[in-house]
C-alpha cells in the first residue's frame, strides 16, 4: 500500500515531485486501474500517489486551427461520450469511450490512464492509433511529442519515463470524406473486457475507398494495424466481395492467444466478423446506428465539478482529511491509505455503501463525488478532501425517503438489499439528470449496478414509478 497522497494543483508541482521521487511515485487521476494493481500486488514500490485529478483546465477538448483535436490528461470517457466535437469529429472514439465499464467508471477514468495502463484489451487505444493519434509527455527536462504507436513496447509496458507526465493526447479531427467506426466484442453487455475490437477509418473518393486504417485490439501484445486489408481497400467500393475479403485479411493479421475467455482461433474468426460488419455499416452510412444521441452519464448536471483545491497538500499520517458528507464537515485524522467507501464506512461510521466486489464491478459502493457518481472503492480517500460527498444516508431529506426510496419499496424492488443503495444512488442521479428517463435510460444508467437475487423487472419499474412520483410533487434530489 502506497504511505501518503500529494494532491497537486500544478503541473509544476507534479514534475517536481516525479523528478524527486521517480519510480517510488505514481500518478493517479482516475485511479481506476492503479489502485487495484496496487492492492493485487501487481505495482511494487509506489510510497507516493500523485494525485493531479484537481488541477485546473486539464479536462478540456479544443479544436485547433490546423484541424488537429487535443485531450487534455483529465478528459475523462465520459467527456468524450459527452463531447459534440469528439461525437462529430471522432466518432470512433466516442463509441469506444462509451463501451469503456459503466457510467461510474467512465466519470472516473481517464483516456490519459486508458493508455498508459497499456493493456490490448483496453479500448480507446485501438481508435486513436486508427485516427494517429500522437501523445506529448513533460518532465522538467522538457518536453517530447511521439506517435501514439511508438509510445508501446510490449504488453503494459510504455515508453514513460518516471519523471514524465502525459500531458497531452492530439489526432487529426475527421475531414468531410473521412468516416469510422468502432466495434468492441466482449461476453456481456456491459463492463466487459474486449475479447476483440476493432477501428475502421476509411477515406473516401465518392463510393471509392482512397485510404484506410483498421487497427485490432486484444489480438497481440500491443494495438496493431491490419495492413494487408488496408492496401486491399484502396481503390475499391465497399462490395459485399470487397468486405468479405477484406475481414479474411484482416484476420490473417490478428495474432491472438488462447485464454479461459476464448480460445486463439475464435478470436481470429470474430475480428473478421467485426471487420465486416463495420465495412457493412459504413457502406450504407449506418455506422452511428445505436450510439446514443444523449448518452446517460450520471452527471447529473451538463457540466460537472471537478471540485477545486486553493493549494495543494501530502496526505500522511497525522494530516487531516477534511471533508463534507451529507451537508456535514468531518476533519478526520488517518485514512490516507485507504480508498474512499472504507474512510467513508470505518472512519465516518456511514455503513450504507457496501463492499461487493472491490475492484468497480458491482456498484454496491456508488456515491456521489463533487456531483457525480463514482465507485467509491476504487477513489483514494485523499479525494474526499475538500469534496462534497452524498452516500445513500443523505438521499432522505428532513425525514422523507427520496422518490426511488419509496418507490423501491412500494415495488418490491429490494431482494437481499445489499445492491440496493448502488441501485438508488444511480436512479437517484439519473432522474437528477433526465426527470422523464426511457426504459433504455434507465437501463443504460444501471449498467454499472450488478444484482444476484433476481432479475431487474422490479427494479426498472421503481425507477420509472420515482419519475412519476418526483413530478407529481414528490421530488427531492440529492445533489
Amino acid at each position: 500500500m502506497w504511505k501518503n497522497v500529494f494532491s497537486a494543483v500544478s503541473i509544476e508541482e507534479v514534475l517536481n515531485l516525479l523528478a524527486e521521487k521517480k519510480e517510488k511515485a505514481r500518478i493517479i487521476a482516475g485511479a481506476t486501474d492503479l489502485i487495484l494493481e496496487i492492492e493485487r500486488g501487481v505495482r511494487h514500490g509506489i510510497e507516493t500517489l500523485v494525485d493531479v485529478s484537481r488541477i485546473p483546465n486539464q479536462d478540456q477538448i479544443i479544436l485547433d486551427e490546423d484541424g488537429w483535436i487535443h485531450l487534455g490528461p483529465l478528459v475523462t470517457h465520459n467527456h468524450c461520450v459527452a463531447s459534440k466535437m469528439i461525437v462529430d469529429l471522432a466518432f470512433p472514439l466516442a463509441q469506444a469511450a462509451w463501451e469503456v465499464g459503466s457510467p461510474q467508471i467512465r466519470n472516473r477514468g481517464t483516456i490519459a490512464g486508458n493508455l498508459i495502463t497499456a493493456s490490448p484489451a483496453n479500448d480507446t487505444i485501438t481508435p486513436l492509433m486508427a485516427l494517429g493519434a500522437r501523445i506529448t509527455l513533460q518532465s522538467l527536462k522538457g518536453t517530447r511529442t511521439l506517435p501514439l504507436e511508438k509510445f508501446y513496447q510490449g504488453v503494459r509496458r510504455v515508453d514513460l519515463q518516471p519523471d514524465e507526465m502525459l500531458v497531452d493526447i492530439a489526432f487529426p479531427a475527421l475531414k468531410p470524406d473521412e468516416r469510422g467506426m468502432f466495434i468492441k466484442y466482449a461476453l456481456r453487455r456491459a463492463q466487459a473486457i474486449s475479447l476483440v475490437n476493432v477501428a475502421v477509418i476509411l477515406t473516401f473518393d465518392g463510393e471509392r475507398v482512397s485510404k484506410a486504417s483498421i487497427t485490432l485490439g486484444a489480438v497481440a501484445p500491443t494495438i496493431i494495424h491490419a495492413p494487408e486489408a488496408e492496401e486491399y481497400l484502396v481503390g475499391k467500393s465497399l462490395s459485399p466481395e470487397v468486405i468479405q475479403q477484406a475481414g479474411q485479411l484482416t484476420m490473417k493479421a490478428a495474432r491472438p492467444i488462447s485464454d479461459v475467455r476464448g480460445s486463439a482461433e475464435y478470436r481470429r474468426r470474430i475480428v473478421g466478423v467485426i471487420t465486416r460488419r463495420s465495412l457493412t455499416a459504413l457502406a450504407a452510412h449506418r455506422e452511428r446506428e445505436g450510439f446514443p444521441q444523449r448518452p446517460v452519464l450520471l452527471w447529473g448536471s451538463e457540466n460537472p465539478p471537478r471540485g477545486h483545491l486553493d493549494h495543494s497538500i501530502l496526505h500522511e499520517e497525522g494530516v487531516p482529511i477534511e471533508t463534507t458528507i451529507n451537508g456535514k464537515p468531518y476533519s478526520i485524522r488517518g485514512g490516507h491509505q485507504k480508498s474512499l467507501l472504507r474512510f467513508i464506512r470505518e472512519d465516518v461510521g456511514l455503513i450504507g455503501s457496501k463492499e461487493g466486489c472491490a475492484e468497480g464491478e458491482c456498484g454496491a459502493c456508488t456515491v456521489f463525488l463533487d456531483g457525480t457518481a463514482v465507485m467509491s472503492c476504487m477513489v483514494p480517500a485523499t479525494r474526499a478532501h475538500g469534496a462534497q460527498i452524498i452516500t445513500v444516508e443523505g438521499l432522505a431529506s428532513d425525514g422523507t425517503l427520496h422518490p426511488v426510496q419509496k418507490a423501491f419499496v412500494q415495488d418490491g424492488a429490494v431482494q437481499c438489499g445489499y445492491c440496493t443503495p448502488g441501485f438508488l444512488m444511480s436512479a437517484a442521479k439519473l432522474l437528477e439528470e433526465r426527470p422523464t428517463p426511457t426504459q433504455e435510460e434507465i437501463r443504460q444508467a444501471m449498467t454499472g449496478n450488478l444484482c444476484r437475487c433476481t432479475g431487474y423487472y422490479k427494479i426498472i419499474q421503481a425507477v420509472e414509478d420515482a419519475a412519476q412520483l418526483a413530478n407529481k410533487g414528490g421530488k427531492n434530489h440529492a445533489q
